[in-house]
């Protein structure tokens, strides 16, 4: 007995072992082996400790944080796709001090980062951090991911970028702070970037905070902050870098930050199609600018902490700008903003629909992709300029166009889906004239949308024969803010002509904003159904009717002004068909040669809080004997007497109409001309 315990002990000795090296690899992996593994699984998670090469055989998730300590190098392949999850601030790469990724993508083969809706903020993007020298000192804490950056050394190498596409990234940390597409953390120049896109990021594109690094062949569209950001004194340099702004709200195109260690950009295109600011330095910060190419920004500079325009070099001189009326940070640059702008359309590693910058000074044809005119051009629009589905032209701030006086041979139009983004201002209106602004000279601007109309969906609409109307009253076919237009009115045939600004079926999130037509042969403006909303309209001389709306628009304008100074015009208001109770807020209507004031066709109505009429023979006309009392005035119905003129149906307003009239003072946009 005594022996066979000896032996049972002995081989309990001998399993023991066994059975502990077991437990380890089953219960208690080694974290580097573990985060291998999931690799191998293409799971992204963990802390990378040592070498690693991502495959471009694989697809890859992103699932979590994934970072490459310090000794590690991550390598990843031509042509890899990693799919970020969309997680916020719990989704980033991140390359810690002594760290090391290889992004060798190709012009053919890009390697991707991006999640699957590549919608702004859905991830938090890529942060490197080196050792290079940063005015936060050495072992800084980044304000992303609390990691530790900068040193002594301006050399320092993380690796490389070569043909990488990072798109939906700037995760919200806190109310200050956001993760970028990519974050430079004291990157030294032996770190080579060539070939970098991010796009769609809810924070900037790219952020230098102090370092060396350079940048060759920078794509940046659409990053809500800033599209180049950098601070800590970062020294660095850009060369080819082409910024899009197409979405509103944007912060800017370049923000410096801090004192200037001046770091170089060469070769620099930035566009937008919503204003916007170009240039921003804050504090002390400058740089020094060679080929810079700015279209369609309202700032061009803002220093906007009161620094001296000579720390911004541009072409080798000081910066040349004229500070903007009514700001005192905000400059126009009167010279070095017109280089020949950088052509990128060989980068197809980028993937991405580029805003294209109209040739020329002729306007007319077909537009198809994204557009832009330039504000320093004259434009002669000798032909139809039709804007078809999925296409968009914005016209910038001060942008003039003259109109040949072709009839109804000349017109813009933007059909079903295309957009157009007239992004006029009040020092700076957008004009649209005739060489004479006489009526009949051309066609105007009609928009076609998607919203309700009793015509129906997909009517054919009365000029051009162009198709409209759909089930969408929130379509957005772009914007149209502080527009002049003059001479319009052509004669289509017996009944018809062009109007000013004829709005098809267009939907509520169209933006109309500040609108003139002046001396038209037909309405000033008229609506075909749709939810269309408009602020501030001047409506002057023309033939027709000032408002006309029909088909059950059902939308409103606040802030009317009509003047006529003309004989033989038809109404100030004419309405059509059955009462959808557009609103109108503040309306002044005022006639030197009698005339119509109010019209109501067949069922018609609307609802008007604070009216004023002048001038009129005849106030309220029910045409067709349609109820007043789908005319509501000042939260009632509108108290009338018949004029007791035969076969007719004209009223006077015994209340109602005398309202304060609108204060066009301000309005000095509405003398705009060519």
């Amino acid at each position: 007995m005594k022996n066979l315990l000896i032996k049972l002990f002995a081989l309990v000795l001998l399993v023991a072992p066994m059975m502990t090296s077991c437990i380890e690899d089953d219960d208690n992996p080694q974290p580097d082996q573990d985060v291998k593994d999931k690799l191998a699984q293409g799971i992204m998670m963990g802390t990378l400790q040592s070498d690693y090469t991502l495959s471009s055989s694989m697809s890859y998730q992103l699932d979590g944080a994934f970072i490459v300590a310090e000794g590690a190098t991550l390598t990843i392949e031509a042509g890899t796709n990693i799919l970020a999850k969309a997680g916020g601030t719990d989704v980033y790469i991140a390359v810690l001090m002594g760290g090391k990724i290889r992004v060798d993508g190709t012009s053919t083969l890009p390697v991707v980062m991006a999640s699957k809706d590549a919608n702004p903020g859905d991830w938090g993007g890529l942060t490197i951090c080196g050792r290079a020298v940063t005015s936060a000192g050495a072992n800084a804490t980044a304000e992303v991911g609390g990691f530790t950056y900068g040193g002594s050394d301006p050399a320092d190498n993380s690796g490389n970028i070569d043909y990488l596409v990072i798109k939906g990234t700037g995760a919200q940390i806190n109310d200050e702070s956001q993760y970028n597409g990519v974050s430079f953390y004291a990157v030294g120049y032996g770190t080579r970037v060539n070939n970098l896109a991010v796009i769609n990021g809810a924070d900037d594109g790219v952020e230098f905070f102090g370092g060396s690094v350079k940048v060759t062949n920078l794509f940046l569209q659409n990053t809500e902050d800033d599209a180049i950001d950098w601070t800590e004194e970062w020294d660095g340099e850009v060369t080819n870098a082409y910024i899009e702004h197409s979405i509103e709200g944007f912060s800017t195109a370049f923000e410096g930050d801090k004192d200037n260690a001046n770091p170089k950009f060469t070769n620099i295109t930035c566009v937008s199609t919503t204003g916007g600011t170009a240039l921003q330095f804050k504090k002390t910060s400058g740089g020094t600018i060679t080929g810079l190419y700015l279209n369609g920004y309202d700032v061009d500079l803002d220093m906007k902490d009161g620094g001296n325009l000579s720390n911004v070099t541009i072409n080798g001189a000081a910066a040349d700008g004229t500070l903007i009326s009514g700001e005192s940070s905000k400059y126009t640059l009167n010279s070095g903003k017109d280089a020949e702008p950088l052509d990128v359309s060989g980068w197809t590693w980028v993937d991405a629909d580029v805003v294209k910058v109209w040739p020329g000074t002729t306007l007319g044809g077909e537009v198809t992709g994204v557009w832009t005119l330039s504000a320093d051009v004259a434009y002669t629009l000798d032909e139809a300029l039709i804007i078809k589905d999925g296409a968009s032209l914005a016209i910038p701030a001060g942008t003039k166009i003259t109109a040949v006086a072709g009839g109804t041979d000349i017109y813009v139009a933007v059909l079903m889906g295309g957009q157009i983004f007239i992004n006029g201002t009040a020092d700076h209106p957008v004009v649209m004239s005739s060489a004479n602004g006489n009526p009949r000279d051309w066609g105007g601007l009609t928009i076609c949308g998607k919203g309700v109309t009793s015509a129906g969906a997909n009517a054919t609409a009365e000029v051009g024969g162009f198709v409209y109307g759909g089930d969408d009253n929130e379509d957005d076919s772009g914007n149209v803010t502080y527009l002049v237009i003059k001479g319009t009115g052509a004669q289509i045939n017996n009944e018809s002509q062009y109007n000013g600004v004829s709005l098809y079926a267009v939907g509520s999130k169209t933006v109309l904003e500040n609108i003139a037509v002046i001396n038209g042969a037909d309405d000033g403006i008229e609506f075909f159904g749709g939810a269309a909303e408009v602020t501030n309209l001047y409506i002057e001389n023309c033939e027709d009717d000032a408002v006309d709306w029909t088909e059950e628009w059902s939308g409103g304008v606040e802030n009317t002004y009509i003047l006529h100074e003309i004989d033989g015009f038809s109404t100030a208001f004419e309405a059509d068909k059955d009462n959808a109770n557009p609103t109108f807020k503040n309306v002044t209507a005022i006639s030197t040669t009698g005339g119509i004031a109010l019209q109501f066709k067949k069922e018609s109505g609307a609802t008007i809080t604070g009216l004023y009429l002048s001038g009129y023979e005849v106030d309220v006309d029910m045409k067709d004997n349609g109820s007043t009392t789908s005319v509501i005035i000042d939260g009632a119905v509108a108290d009338l007497t018949n004029q007791g003129v035969a076969d007719k149906y004209y009223y006077t307003l015994n209340s109602g109409k005398d309202s304060t009239p609108v204060d066009i003072s301000g309005w000095t946009w509405i003398s705009a001309s060519l």
